[in-house]
């Protein structure tokens, strides 16, 4: 079974914490716009957990489980 083409389990598992990864991007590009040099640290964090979505994402996507 290809997970990949469920649409569920795309919504759950890839793009719902992906808006999370986001999110903490976007506040933390906010905190850096108000001089805020803690915001670094959430563009970092959001960008690597987008990262690891994504390649989750390619290692789901090439390996057929069941």
């Amino acid at each position: 079974m290809n997970y990949t083409t469920d649409t569920s389990f795309l919504m759950i598992l890839f793009i719902l914490p992906s808006l999370f990864g986001f999110t903490l991007i976007g506040e933390g590009v906010s905190k850096i716009m108000n001089y805020d040099n803690r915001g670094w640290l959430g563009v970092s964090i959001g960008s690597v957990f987008v990262i690891v979505i994504i390649l989750a994402y390619f290692i789901m996507s090439t390996k057929t489980i069941g």
